[in-house]
């Protein structure tokens, strides 16, 4: 009995939390008219793209994708490289106080984002200020994914340490007797034994930076450079144009979709992604 309530209640579960998801993709394939001649519960008289085409070119979806791409591809790039070369120096080499090293770098990856947004801002509003455009760092694409990179490169260099700790030790160890400079050390051994966690990782960062709201909204004024998700904040400001909320579902959808299809593409990955995230310190974002 107590097996089935449990099943009962994980069923109702799944469908509450998947309802909005079905709701918002059946509604996307409407017209509003229809809707509005036979009712919101009604069976659609009906099925086209028509609102997918209107979304794509009344939203700007394509415009705020290129926004996203341009964020996502250079921190995702920037967070896997240092957090890789940062861990390997850790684990591989003799360095004066490499624990308070990590602490620090995971310390770092574990403060909300809403207790340093004022300080960044003010800091490159400052920098910025310094040399004479406060726009240098603040509401622009530079901006924001070097806050990327600083506040995950912590969670890369945790969790790749940790990858780097089960490597044997005698291949760094032969690599530095004949006489392998850091950099040939680095490329040649480390980096093509990280390749699983670093595919794993970099899937997980790609799903955190493409859903990202938060940084996106506060360290970007201008529309122009807003990120996709972002951009779904404009629904005031789209009602103006668009001509029903049906159209609006269809933009939601297309802005969900590259991450499903990554996810069809990449599915074997995204297991170990998933063991990334539970390895995540506590607290972390």
């Amino acid at each position: 009995r107590k097996d089935k309530a449990i099943s009962a209640f994980l069923i109702l579960f799944g469908v509450a939390w998947l309802f909005p998801l079905f709701w918002t993709l059946w509604e996307s394939f409407r017209p509003y008219s229809d809707v509005l001649s036979n009712g919101l519960l009604s069976v659609p008289s009906k099925i086209s793209f028509e609102n997918y085409r209107t979304a794509l070119v009344k939203m700007d979806v394509i415009h705020y994708f290129i926004n996203t791409i341009i964020i996502l591809v250079p921190s995702v790039f920037f967070i896997l490289f240092f957090g890789s070369l940062i861990a390997f120096s850790i684990s591989k080499y003799r360095i004066k106080f490499k624990r308070v090293l990590l602490l620090a770098f995971t310390a770092g990856s574990m403060l909300p984002a809403q207790f340093i947004y004022y300080p960044i801002f003010k800091m490159y509003i400052a920098f910025g200020s310094a040399f004479g455009d406060k726009t240098l760092l603040y509401d622009n694409y530079i901006g924001v994914i070097l806050v990327h990179v600083a506040l995950q490169t912590g969670f890369s260099t945790f969790v790749l340490h940790s990858h780097l700790d089960s490597i044997p030790k005698e291949l760094s160890e032969a690599a530095q007797v004949d006489g392998a400079s850091v950099l040939r050390h680095y490329f040649s051994i480390i980096l093509p034994m990280l390749r699983a966690p670093l595919t794993a990782l970099g899937i997980l960062m790609t799903v955190w930076i493409y859903n990202d709201f938060f940084w996106a909204w506060s360290l970007l004024k201008r529309d122009q450079f807003f990120p996709i998700t972002t951009s779904l904040t404009r629904v005031g400001a789209f009602a103006r144009i668009i001509p029903d909320q049906n159209v609006l579902a269809a933009g939601a959808i297309l802005v969900a979709l590259p991450l499903l299809v990554m996810y069809l593409l990449l599915k074997p990955h995204f297991s170990m992604g998933v063991m990334l995230y539970r390895a995540k310190p506590a607290g972390s974002k």
